[in-house]
């Protein structure tokens, strides 16, 4: 007897067990990938349009539920990516020796924050925001591959611009930058709330032409 039989069902036909081919394919591809992959490159890879790709999606988002897998299917950094459901992740460290987002120290996740909300932004800038020197944490964030440089300022001396990069995003479970927490949402003061946003149009309007 089979074990589909002793559970009550078909395990070649029930629709229940079964993906249908791009969601499998889906599923290879974003297995393998070392980034999250976007919608449209899992089109081309599947050679499908993608309306049908998200539909795939859809049906390996519902396989990967939380709770089913140890791993959930999640959209981050503007493609898609399986993640480690949390309840395995001490599981996962011990194996690899990898670290976990929270050691970050408070100093990087402090500098990290500061580069996210004003972005881009200088060495100077985070300095100042911070009240201390930050050319040791920012360093260290470029390194981890957190935040890279990106170009210069229009400033006396050129100083060096940084910005996140998409392992941010993906670390953080961010689809984009716009899904950053609002700043009204921190124990901050009506000053310093209104500090920072000065600052973001300041930079806004430096990047602008």
């Amino acid at each position: 007897m089979t074990v589909g039989a002793v559970l009550g069902y078909d395990a070649v036909n029930d629709p229940r067990v079964q993906m249908d081919d791009l969601a499998r394919h889906l599923e290879a591809l974003l297995f393998l990938a070392p980034r999250p992959l976007p919608v449209g490159e899992l089109a081309m890879a599947c050679t499908a349009d993608e309306e049908a790709v998200r539909q795939g999606l859809l049906e390996l988002q519902t396989e990967y539920r939380p709770g089913r897998h140890g791993m959930a299917l999640t959209e981050v950094g503007g493609g898609f990516t399986f993640r480690v459901e949390r309840d395995c992740e001490a599981a996962v460290r011990r194996l690899t020796g990898s670290r976990a987002q929270e050691e970050l120290s408070p100093a990087l996740l402090e500098t990290l924050s500061v580069a996210a909300y004003l972005q881009p932004t200088t060495r100077a800038e985070v300095a100042q925001v911070r009240g201390v020197s930050s050319e040791w944490a920012l360093a260290a964030l470029v390194e981890r591959g957190l935040i890279e440089e990106s170009g210069r300022a229009e400033t006396p001396g050129a100083p060096i611009l940084y910005r996140t990069t998409p392992r941010f995003l993906k670390l953080f479970g961010l689809r984009a930058l716009t899904d950053l927490p609002a700043l009204a949402q921190f124990a901050l003061s009506a000053d310093d709330v209104e500090e920072i946003r000065a600052r973001l149009v300041a930079n806004a309007a430096r990047r602008s032409p």
